[in-house]
Order: structure tokens, then sequence, then C-alpha cells
């Protein structure tokens, strides 16, 4: 069996990616969908629009809507629709890296947008990465409707980290949305992919163990227009920081990241990554006018770490302004 034919669906302890490789403009986008009838034609033609994209790879999740009708009306044969079996997020994007022929994947949500020359953009850094399993850059929230909501292009100079990244995403993602990368693809599958058994932060789970196999590199410009909108499964009114702690768990728990750590820095770090979600879900609770709800969840940070209030507090006032 190659590498290229395990499954991706149960996770293992993954071999080194060794050797640097110049990276192709073959670049296989991977759209993981069900119900998304109201944004998938949007989010398809962000993605065919660019002109590094060999193939667009829909996974439709067992849509009941008109999702798959869209999709196969859209004439391109760069186009892909592959049926899932409503396995969840996580097997269908693993059932669409499978079958990606691209050297450089990208798993773009059914409800966000491209912005123009995203992929190009992440390619052009690639080249002057070439050790880097991973490149990525910034976003910038929608409203349902499509209207920017965001200020994050006040942030201006912001830099996020290249490199080892390891340590510093144990300790909360800062990546937060799959649009916004490129992965090499035998990388990600030398990882094993998306753990099924995660229902939430699969992703945060599966960037670490990229991180463990090699160098990830930023790209200080905004990509993606990313959806905020409550069918969003982070963005969900009922989401609260325990549904995230499996993941926390499953993070500190997985033998490929703890051996690319320290050998003292798991408390310190999981500690860390608790704050960071629960910082999150309140972020979250205040863009969606869940104050008091927020405040809860900043006591549950005090509660953990008085020292990281002030900070968990500036990042729940930003929230409020669209940072």
């Amino acid at each position: 069996m190659t590498l290229a034919d395990a499954t991706l669906d149960a996770p293992t302890a993954a071999p080194a990616i060794t050797g640097a490789r110049a990276p192709t403009a073959v670049v296989s986008v991977v759209i993981p969908a069900k119900n998304a009838a109201a944004y998938i034609g949007e989010t398809i033609a962000s993605a065919l629009a660019q002109a590094d994209v060999a193939e667009v790879i829909v996974v439709d999740d067992g849509s009941t809507d008109d999702t798959v009708a869209i999709v196969q009306a859209i004439r391109d044969p760069r186009l892909r629709l592959i049926k899932n079996d409503a396995s969840g997020v996580s097997a269908a994007r693993n059932l669409g890296a499978r079958g990606a022929r691209g050297d450089w994947l990208m798993f773009l949500d059914a409800d966000d947008r491209l912005r123009p020359d995203a992929v190009t953009t992440l390619l052009t850094a690639a080249t002057t990465a070439p050790r880097a399993v991973l490149v990525y850059g910034d976003y910038n929230t929608i409203d349902s409707a499509g209207r920017s909501i965001g200020r994050r292009d006040l942030l201006k100079g912001r830099q996020k980290p290249s490199g080892n990244v390891l340590e510093r995403l144990a300790a909360g993602n800062f990546i937060v949305n799959g649009g916004i990368m490129l992965v090499r693809s035998d990388a990600f599958r030398a990882t094993g992919g998306f753990d099924i058994s995660l229902r939430y932060c699969e992703d945060w789970h599966c960037w670490c163990r990229l991180a463990a196999l090699g160098e990830f590199a930023y790209v200080p410009k905004l990509l993606l227009d990313y959806r905020l909108h409550t069918a969003n499964t982070m963005n969900a009114a009922v989401r609260t920081p325990q549904d995230f702690f499996p993941a926390v768990a499953r993070v500190f728990d997985d033998e490929l990241i703890l051996g690319k750590l320290p050998s003292d820095a798991a408390p310190r770090l999981r500690q860390a990554a608790e704050i960071h979600l629960v910082t999150y879900a309140a972020t979250q609770a205040v863009r969606f006018g869940r104050y008091r709800q927020a405040l809860d969840y900043l006591g549950m940070v005090g509660r953990r770490s008085p020292k990281a209030m002030p900070r968990a507090a500036a990042k729940i006032a930003l929230s409020y302004f669209g940072i």
C-alpha cells in the first residue's frame, strides 16, 4: 500500500517528512458540503476563479436540499462531485483528499469564499519556504448576506508565526479556517488526515500533527471571506467551551505531537489551549449578542489563570468591533 492509498479516517503515528520539494501549481480545493445550497455556488465560483487551481472537489455529505443540483449545473472540467454517506465533515474532507490529484490541498468550507488571487499568493509564498508543509494567510469576516463585517484589516503589520510552530499552535489554534491555507498533500496523508472521532476542533488537531512533521509559513494577507452565521459549526448558538475540550484531550494524548514538544511543556500548553478555546467561545458569544454568556466564559478564564484575564478581556472587547 502506498502513502496515497492509506486510509485517512484513523490518524496514527506518522512518518517524518524529509527533504524539501519545490511547490507546483497543482492545487486541489476540497469543499465538504451538507445542505449548503444558499452559498455553494458562490463558494465554488470563488475557487474556480483562482488561476492556479487544477481541480475543485465537492464532497456532498448527504444533503437534502438543492446542493447537489447546484453543483451538477456548473459546467467546468475542473469541478468534481463526490457523494459521501453523511459521515460528517472530517470524513468528507478525508474522502476528498484521497481522490485529489494536486500536490497541494486546500480545505474550503461550503459557505466561505476565496478572495481573488488567494491561491497564487500562497503558492508564491511557498516558493520562498521550500521546507514548509503548510502555507497560510489570514481572513476577514462576512455576514450571511455576504456583507463585510470584519475589521481585521485594521491589524496592519500583525505577524503570525512561521517555521517550527508546534508549541505555539498547541497553545491555541491561530489558523482558525482551512480556507486560508495550502497543505502539502503528502504531508496531510502522512498525518492520517482529520480524526473522525472529534466533532469539533478536528482541524486544530490535524494542524498540530502537520506542525509536528514540518514547518509552516505565514503570508500577512487577507485571503478569505469567512462567513459568520448561526449555521456555522463553530459559531452555532448552542456551542460551549465544553464542546471543544475533547479536542484538547486528543491533542495532548497524541504521541506524534507530544513527541515533538519539550518534555515539560504539555501541562502549560494544555492550560493555554483551554483558555484559548474559552476565550474563543466568549468572542463568538459577543458577536451574536450573548453578552452575559461571554462574561461567564471570561470568569472561566479567570478560574484557570488570573494572569490570563487581561489578554482574554481585550480579545473579547475587540470582537465587539469585528476584530
